[in-house]
């Protein structure tokens, strides 16, 4: 006979980011983040964006936050359960289909991909939010890269914390 627990594992942080939170590396790519999001793309299209390029890094932390984030911008629920399978499902417009496949092969580095994703996206998009994609794609990847080898907890994010 088996005992099921229904404690979940804890899986501790492997730097204490929160320390250094006042660093000013932090605070650069803090502020360097904020004036991206005043960039003029659709907040809910940046969310989409930063929880798929967060599940492809496997930043549990970023997905988490992220999530509770396009909530809070009003983003319901089935677009971000199927947002993994994106391809396979009618939630998308076409535009957020165009920015979704550009942050997947810029987030795999598949250069083909790029050129192809960024071909495409023309159709959607102005030359001026094209660049903006770019920045908003290279900052969730930054950020990813630091959440992931310090192994920042999820669960803890509250909207809005470091606006």
């Amino acid at each position: 006979m088996t005992t099921e627990t229904t404690e979940r594992v804890e899986i501790p942080p492997r730097l204490d980011l929160g320390r250094h939170v006042a660093g000013p590396v932090f605070q650069a790519l803090l502020q360097f983040s904020r004036a991206a999001e005043n960039h003029g793309l659709e907040r809910s299209l940046v969310d989409l964006v930063n929880i798929r390029v967060s599940q492809l890094n496997g930043c549990a932390y970023c997905v988490d936050m992220h999530t509770i984030d396009a909530e809070a911008h009003g983003e319901t629920h089935q677009p971000m359960h199927a947002l993994a399978a994106w391809r396979e499902t009618p939630f998308f417009t076409a535009r957020e289909r165009a920015a979704l496949a550009y942050a997947e092969a810029a987030t795999t580095l598949d250069h083909a991909a790029i050129d192809a994703a960024l071909a495409a996206a023309e159709a959607h998009f102005t030359e001026d939010e094209l660049v903006q994609l770019v920045w908003a794609v290279a900052l969730i990847n930054t950020w990813n890269r630091v959440a992931i080898p310090a192994r920042v907890p999820p669960g803890q994010y509250t909207p809005g914390q470091f606006s």
